[in-house]
């Protein structure tokens, strides 16, 4: 079994802070811990929604859809409720054929966190993006946020990307190849440390 993060270690915090930049970092910031996902169905619903959105728009959108479905976040709601209504929600034509996607998944195969607990992380990614919708950031956000892996570097997230280049190179412009090797020290934490990223980048 693939065991999930356990983001309140002494180890991922003494890893992490022997990297003086993200060290500094950790020092500014106190993340929450991250809650067991009660519904992961739901949780990949706002990845979806949340995608090419602001963060105020796409918690707009959330809560016109939950309502929507009655706050039942199920495949089943999903796959029932009226086009028109979703729409009306703020989800796109397409927005709208992902989540149903994602529901039809759901029900046909076990995408849920106990469901997976067997694979690696490569092949929950490929689990995932068997679904049109979901592509290689909404499943890098699922193995951190739904599964709680601790090795993810969501390198197509801009935030974290962003983030990196103005922590270790003044802002300008790094490939991904030298974001890696940066992230290289931080592994086998790299989802803790992209969540001081985000934290950083955002405050």
């Amino acid at each position: 079994m693939v065991e999930p993060d356990t983001e309140t270690s002494q180890d991922g915090a003494s890893v992490l802070g022997s990297d003086p930049v993200l060290a500094a970092v950790m020092d500014r910031h106190d993340l929450d811990p991250l809650e067991p996902a009660e519904n992961e169905f739901k949780r990949l619903c706002v990845s979806i929604i949340n995608q090419q959105l602001s963060s105020a728009s796409a918690a707009a959108v959330r809560d016109r859809v939950f309502s929507v479905l009655d706050d039942e976040v199920t495949p089943d709601a999903v796959l029932t409720a009226s086009s028109d209504d979703l729409r009306d929600a703020g989800l796109s034509r397409t927005k709208v054929d992902f989540v149903r996607n994602a529901a039809r998944a759901f029900l046909e195969r076990d995408l849920t966190r106990s469901g997976l607990a067997d694979h690696a992380d490569d092949e929950v990614r490929a689990e995932l993006t068997r679904i049109a919708g979901v592509g290689p950031w909404t499943a890098r956000m699922y193995l951190i946020f739904v599964l709680q892996r601790p090795d993810v570097l969501p390198l197509g997230d801009l935030a974290v990307r962003r983030g990196i280049e103005t922590l270790y190179n003044d802002g300008q412009e790094l490939t991904r190849a030298e974001m890696r090797e940066i992230a290289r020290p931080w592994r086998p934490h790299r989802s803790l440390a992209t969540r001081y990223v985000w934290a950083e980048y955002e405050s």
